[in-house]
C-alpha cells in the first residue's frame, strides 16, 4: 500500500497518478479514504475523551468518598463508559476495514520514467542484444524438437496431471539442471546471498507481494489450511523479513533464490496446449533486494544488467521493453521485461520481469529500516527474474536447433552437462565424456 499520509497531504497527486494509469474509476476511492480518515480521527478522539473522563471520575469518586459524599451517580457513569468505548471501537474497526479495503486498491505511485500507454502494445523497446540466426532449413518448434529427440513427454503428463505439466527426460532434464546451476553460479559471483525458501506461505505473506485478485488467479491453496503454494520465490523472500526493522548499515540486502513455482494461470492466458512456454509448474531462480529508498533506482539498473548478462552468456537473442502506464501492475513503481527471440513465431517472448515496488510491498508486511540516529522508515523492495528454466529451454531448443533435429548446447552450459555439446547425440556425448575423463 502507499502511505496514507500522502493521500492526506496531497490527494490530487494521488489522483493524477491514478489518471496516468487510466483507472479513473478509482479516483472516488481517494475521496472515500479522506472521509474515512476524518471519521477515524474523530472516533479515536471520542474514545480518548471517554478514557480521560473515566480517569477524572475515578479521582472524583475517591475525593467524594473521603468527604463522605454520595458517589452512586459517579459510579454509574464510570460503569457505563466501558460499554460506550466498546461500541466506539467496534465502529472504528468497521471504518478501518473499509479504509484498508480502499487503500489496497490504490495503485503505487509510478515513476516519471514510465512511458504513457494503454496496453502492452504500447510498451516501448529499450534495446536489443544478440544475433538473430538465419536458418537454411525449416525450423521446428520446441515441442517437435523435444518429442523428436525423445527428451520430453507431454502426453504422459497430461494423462496423470492434465495440461500445463511435463516429463523432462535425459538431455532435456539435464539441461534444466544445468541452467539452474549456471544461474546460481552467476549470481554468487555477483555477491548475492543464496536462499532456498519455503514453497508454501500463509495468506498474509502470499498476498503481500501483489494485489489479491492477481494472486487468486494464480495461487494453489491447500484445502482447510492457511497455506498456499508459491507462484514465485519472490513471495517467500519478501515475507522473510516480515515485521523486522533492519539497520540501514546492513542494506542493501541482495538475495537470489531457487524454487519450484506453481501457478493456476486462470484468466486471459489459460493453458490450452502442451509445451514448456506456459505451465502450471516450473523452476525459477529469482533476484530480490531490500534497500534504502534512495538506492532503489540504481539497484533497478543493476538487476536489469544481471538478467541481461545471463542472456548474453547463453547467447540468446533478446530485447528489453519498458512497461507503460496502462500495462504496469498496481504494486509497481517501474517495470521492464526481457524477451527472447522465438524463430518459430518470428517474435519475442517474455522470460524475465524486473520491478521496483518501492515501499508498496514492504508497508504491507511492516518491513522498515532504521538509521544510526534511530529514525525509522519503510524500505524499498525490488525483484527480477534471473532465469526461469522452462522458457529459457524453449529459447535454446528453437534458436540452437540443427538440420538433423539435434540441438547445440550453449557454450557456457557445457561444463554443467558433463562436457556434452549436442542434445540428442549419444555418440558425441560418449566421445566428449571419454575425452574429459582422459584429461582428468
Amino acid at each position: 500500500m502507499i502511505d496514507i499520509r500522502l493521500i492526506r497531504e496531497n490527494p490530487e497527486l494521488v489522483k493524477d497518478n491514478i489518471r496516468r494509469k487510466s483507472q479513473d474509476d478509482k479516483i472516488r476511492l481517494v475521496d472515500e479514504i479522506l472521509e474515512y480518515d476524518k471519521e477515524i480521527r474523530t472516533i479515536r478522539a471520542e474514545a480518548e475523551d471517554l478514557r480521560r473522563r473515566r480517569n477524572i471520575l475515578s479521582e472524583e469518586i475517591n475525593k467524594h468518598k473521603k468527604e463522605g459524599k454520595d458517589v452512586k451517580h459517579l459510579l454509574q457513569e464510570v460503569k457505563d463508559i466501558p460499554e460506550k468505548i466498546k461500541k466506539i471501537e467496534e465502529k472504528l474497526s468497521h471504518i478501518e476495514e473499509k479504509t484498508i479495503k480502499n487503500m489496497i486498491q490504490i495503485p503505487n505511485m509510478i515513476s516519471d520514467k514510465v512511458p504513457q500507454g494503454n496496453s502492452n502494445q504500447d510498451n516501448p523497446e529499450i534495446r536489443r542484444g544478440g544475433v538473430i540466426r538465419t536458418f537454411d532449413f525449416p525450423v521446428k518448434n520446441h515441442i517437435e524438437i523435444a518429442e523428436g529427440l525423445g527428451i520430453a513427454n507431454w502426453d504422459a503428463s497430461a494423462r496423470v496431471a492434465g495440461n500445463g505439466f511435463y516429463y523432462l527426460k535425459g538431455d532435456l532434464a539435464m539441461l534444466n539442471q544445468a541452467l539452474i546451476r549456471f544461474a546460481i553460479d552467476f549470481m554468487l559471483k555477483k555477491n548475492y546471498e543464496y536462499i532456498e525458501p519455503p514453497l508454501m506461505l500463509n495468506e498474509k505473506a502470499i498476498y503481500a507481494s501483489m494485489d489479491k485478485v492477481a494472486i487468486e488467479q494464480s495461487v494453489y491453496s491447500i484445502k482447510d489450511e492457511d497455506l498456499n503454494l508459491i507462484g514465485t520465490s519472490e513471495q517467500a523472500v519478501l515475507a522473510m523479513h516480515t515485521g523486522e526493522t533492519i539497520p540501514e548499515s546492513e542494506l542493501p540486502k541482495k538475495y537470489f533464490s531457487y524454487s519450484m513455482c506453481f501457478r493456476k494461470e486462470i484468466g486471459a492466458h489459460g493453458i490450452n496446449e502442451k509445451g514448456l512456454w506456459r505451465t502450471h509448474q516450473f523452476n525459477k531462480v529469482e533476484q530480490f533486494i531490500f534497500c534504502k529508498p534512495e538506492d532503489s533506482e540504481d539497484l533497478y539498473e543493476e538487476l536489469m544488467n544481471n538478467s541481461e548478462g545471463i542472456l548474453q552468456a547463453l547467447e540468446i537473442p533478446y530485447r528489453i521493453i519498458e512497461i507503460c502506464t496502462g500495462d504496469l501492475a498496481d504494486w509497481k513503481f517501474r517495470s521492464a521485461d526481457l524477451e527472447v527471440w522465438r524463430p518459430t513465431l518470428n517474435a519475442y517472448g517474455e522470460v524475465m520481469s524486473l520491478s521496483n515496488c518501492t515501499e508498496y510491498q514492504a508497508r504491507k508486511l511492516e518491513i522498515k529500516c532504521v538509521d544510526a540516529q534511530g529514525n525509522k522508515r519503510v524500505l524499498h523492495t525490488l525483484n527480477d527474474t534471473a532465469l526461469a528454466t522452462s522458457r529459457i529451454m524453449v529459447a535454446i531448443l528453437e534458436n540452437n536447433q540443427n538440420v538433423d533435429g539435434t540441438v547445440t548446447v550453449p557454450k557456457i552450459l557445457v561444463q554443467y552437462m558433463h562436457g556434452k555439446t549436442i542434445l540428442g547425440s549419444k555418440k558425441h556425448h560418449q566421445a566428449t565424456f571419454k575425452e574429459q575423463l582422459k584429461d582428468e
